[in-house]
């Protein structure tokens, strides 16, 4: 029913009132509000449309709407139902794994996960590795400068430790043709790469291990090379450019079935029982730092092709 001058007026039946209405008041009466409805419907689709486009720009994925946001997202549970990590969402696992490894969160992987692989060779390879590696030996510089400004405050049992691969010489020249650690590690594949005396050294810590021992300061190699590698070590490291260490510790047949925390540790108690002094330690691997005696203070260079325990 419709009013008209104020009377009701009556219809015997729909098309009775269609076709009084197309009578009347003519065809365009039928599509009177469409409009409205139709900038309506518009609007709200944009809405959607835009909300899910600003999920994928502000979070990398769109989520659904049962109430799911980014916190459904972690690490632990990172895989879609292919078990597929695209975009991303590969990204972001891939350096939230990294940054994990290095804060020591992750420990005693085998090797780098597969779908991370390309991500982790690319970050090594990378100009940013180089300037993590740079900025932690400038950090290194500010607390050396404030240790000592003079040989005279250094007595002569003061001293620095240094671990030697991917510390003093770098092994991504081994990685880069072996996987990116994507591989179990081969250790007579990596000791016959070093037998070759081709790492090359990194060059911002050459920089380091100069400053330290123009300060005065003995220092000490400690890495988990075999003695039988004694001399390929010593050569490599004189030819790319360090030399002047107090002494090289490497692990000799007592060492092979101590975990390399303990045998660090070890060294150090021998250094500390002849009286020295360690003000610092740099290295790439926390089993570097673990146990006691300890340093003044530590420093940790990147590393996410392997993990040393």
């Amino acid at each position: 029913m419709m009013m008209t001058s104020g009377e009701a007026v009556k219809y015997k039946s729909s098309m009775d009132a269609f076709s009084q209405i197309i009578k009347n008041e003519g065809t365009k009466s039928l599509f009177k509000g469409a409009g409205a409805n139709i900038l309506r419907a518009v609007a709200g689709a944009g809405v959607l449309a835009g909300y899910d486009k600003l999920q994928v720009v502000v979070f990398g994925k769109k989520y659904g709407s049962g109430g799911g946001g980014v916190s459904d997202w972690n690490i632990l549970n990172h895989r879609k139902k292919n078990n597929v990590v695209s975009g991303s969402g590969l990204k972001t696992y891939c350096e939230s794994w990294r940054i994990n490894v290095e804060v020591n969160n992750i420990r005693e992987f085998e090797v780098v996960p597969q779908e991370c692989i390309g991500y982790i060779g690319k970050y090594m390879s990378s100009s940013q590795y180089k300037a993590d590696c740079e900025r932690a030996i400038e950090e290194c510089q500010v607390f050396l400068s404030s240790c000592c400004n003079s040989l005279k405050c250094v007595d002569g049992k003061d001293a620095w430790i240094f671990d030697v691969d991917d510390t003093l010489l770098s092994t991504l020249p081994y990685f880069k043709t072996h996987g990116f650690g994507g591989k179990k590690l081969n250790i007579t594949s990596l000791e016959g790469w070093m037998e070759k005396r081709k790492a090359p050294a990194l060059d911002s810590t050459l920089g380091l291990f100069n400053e330290i021992k123009g300060r005065g300061y003995k220092i000490f190699l400690i890495s988990t090379r075999r003695e039988s590698l004694r001399d390929a070590t010593v050569e490599n490291l004189i030819k790319v450019g360090y030399h002047g260490w107090s002494r090289l510790i490497l692990r000799d047949l007592n060492d092979e079935n101590k975990r390399v925390q303990h045998y660090k540790a070890e060294a150090r108690k021998k250094l500390v029982n002849e009286g020295y002094n360690i003000w610092g330690i740099i290295g790439d691997q926390w089993s570097s730092f673990d146990g006691n005696p300890t340093a003044k203070r530590t420093f940790k260079l990147p590393n996410s092709l392997y993990y040393v325990s």
